[in-house]
């Protein structure tokens, strides 16, 4: 393993459990349309691919399509209502928050959640002033699989990429930390997609719960 003096966590799916709200919100999506709810266990898979995915589950309408751009700003706006109704820290993650802090080790959160949402929410879940960093997908031109985000994390808290682990449930997550230069931990009690198996996503590692981590940096 090499010297790692950062960590970078994914935000949905990974420190923070914001399913439920995201799918309530698809489903709101279908009820103003007359349709039933789609059950949470088809929506949860993809919340990882934010509204894109919302909208393309509950709808069946993709980008290209004439009414995707006025359906993801309604799904974006009613998602916004209710951004902290259910959603949580992984209970699992605060211990290995405060060990990481316990060592000097800094982390910060890079998500493709635009800085509008994920801001408030990060505050609203008591990690906005533990975090040393929080990138959106707005805050670069690219948002990830494209490894600017993850640079410019790095870049803020005065890390070399090269010792800084990226931590992420989606496969953008390791495509993005693996072109910056990051060793790559997959969380696999994170919402995974519905794409190919995490096993083929090229991680450094595949950790299935938070504490994993601390050993992998060898830190327990």
């Amino acid at each position: 393993m090499a010297r790692v003096r950062a960590v970078l966590f994914d935000l949905d799916g990974t420190l923070a459990d914001s399913a439920p709200d995201l799918a309530g919100a698809a489903n709101e999506l279908r009820a103003r349309r007359g349709m039933a709810p789609l059950p949470f266990e088809q929506l949860r898979p993809l919340v990882g691919s934010g509204a894109r995915g919302m909208v393309g589950a509950s709808l069946g309408v993709a980008p290209g399509h004439d009414d995707y751009d006025s359906l993801k700003a309604e799904f974006l706006d009613l998602y916004e209502a209710r951004l902290l109704v259910q959603t949580v820290v992984f209970p699992q993650v605060w211990p290995v928050l405060e060990a990481l802090q316990a060592h000097g080790l800094p982390w910060g959160i890079v998500t493709n959640k635009a800085l509008r949402l994920a801001a408030p929410l990060v505050q609203g879940l008591a990690l906005g002033h533990r975090s040393a960093v929080l990138i959106g997908g707005d805050t670069t031109p690219f948002a990830k699989p494209r490894p600017e985000p993850l640079l410019e994390a790095a870049r803020r808290i005065s890390v070399d990429p090269i010792d800084c682990v990226y931590v992420g449930d989606d496969p953008r997550d390791i495509q993005a930390g693996r072109a910056a230069g990051m060793a790559t931990l997959a969380a696999a009690w994170g919402y995974l997609g519905a794409g190919e198996s995490v096993d083929a996503w090229g991680a450094d590692a595949i950790i299935d719960r938070p504490n994993q981590l601390l050993n992998w940096l060898e830190l327990a």
